[in-house]
């Protein structure tokens, strides 16, 4: 069986899009968004340095559009984008179940045709926004704790006042908090364990992110969604969710949830997924699966020279499903 997963904020790099711009209407595609999102895609994706793509304003729409216009390539012999919303036949002919890590979960609700391209740009936008904005209150952020004792870890976290916000098994866990906190983790680390600052400018999935949950809550009310038309795994807890306001009450949840990516990948095993493609862009969760999901093939989906492999892995391991039929919209009368 094979899954696609979408990365997280801290992913980006600089320059990252550029090479995907080459292909037919990849380009354009991403000047849509960018319209939509109200900020430009083309510009971050290429020529914006570090420390503006670190920006969660910039950051969020950034990875959700590259997702939006790199997924459907897999699918296109001819490496173009046709259409910013996902082929769900083919994904659902093809793809065994579909997640995103923190923000790469909007991505999966759009691939799995939960919402429109236009519905995740606009709500990452507000996201972004809303996460900025809370971030602004304290100065807070995330620290990567790979190695270590769990309990000793655990303890750590605790013993600083940190919350673990993001449990991505493989030995790794990530601390998030104010940045004195982090500081003083990172100068007494816990035994056997390496302490590595994120490229995020927030303590995201923590009570910090409060006011940007309520903020989206309310614009969640009027979103029309479908359900997903292949399995959606929820990073809250693993689980498989199959209603689309669900998805939807997950995605505005998260914000200030921790990520259960450990879980994630159990639910993955448990399955029994054969091999992961993640789209860009792409490397951290490929990381935790080769450490995580020992056996399983992996891909990242880094530039267009890896769509042939990617694609070859697609066809090994892909899964051959009747298509469901096209889930009505649902709305809040359906709640």
């Amino acid at each position: 069986m094979l899954v696609i997963v979408a990365p997280g904020q801290g992913s980006q790099t600089p320059g990252f899009l550029a090479p995907w711009l080459e292909l037919p209407g990849v380009r354009d595609k991403v000047g849509w968004l960018s319209a939509v999102a109200g900020i430009d895609l083309v510009a971050h994706g290429t020529t914006s340095d570090a420390e503006t793509i670190r920006d969660t304003a910039v950051a969020q729409p950034l990875l959700v559009a590259a997702g939006l216009v790199t997924l459907p390539t897999l699918f296109s012999n001819a490496g173009a984008v046709t259409d910013t919303d996902t082929d769900t036949d083919a994904l659902t002919r093809s793809v065994g179940a579909v997640s995103g890590h923190s923000v790469g979960e909007i991505t999966a609700a759009a691939a799995a045709g939960v919402l429109s391209a236009e519905q995740a740009m606009v709500f990452v936008r507000e996201r972004g926004r809303g996460m900025a904005q809370a971030s602004a209150v304290t100065p807070t952020g995330m620290s990567a704790v790979v190695g270590g004792d769990p309990e000793e870890v655990r303890a750590a976290l605790e013993q600083h006042g940190l919350t673990p916000a993001n449990m991505n098994g493989a030995g790794q866990v990530v601390a998030a908090g104010t940045l004195e906190q982090l500081e003083q983790l990172a100068a007494e680390p816990p035994t056997r364990a390496r302490v590595i600052p994120l490229q995020v400018a927030g303590a995201f999935h923590t009570h910090h992110m409060q006011p940007a949950v309520d903020r989206l809550a309310t614009y969640a009310r009027a979103i029309e969604v479908g359900d997903p038309r292949l399995p959606l795994v929820s990073n809250a807890d693993g689980e498989v969710v199959r209603d689309g306001r669900e998805v939807l009450r997950r995605l505005v949840a998260q914000i200030s949830s921790p990520v259960r990516w450990d879980l994630t990948m159990q639910t993955f095993a448990d399955r029994g997924v054969s091999a992961l493609i993640e789209i860009a862009p792409a490397g951290t969760l490929v990381g935790l699966a080769k450490r995580g999901l020992k056996g399983v093939q992996t891909l990242a989906l880094k530039t267009p020279d890896d769509l042939e492999a990617a694609r070859q892995l697609i066809a090994e391991h892909g899964v051959t499903a009747p298509v469901d039929e096209q889930p009505r919209p649902t709305t809040q009368e359906d709640q």
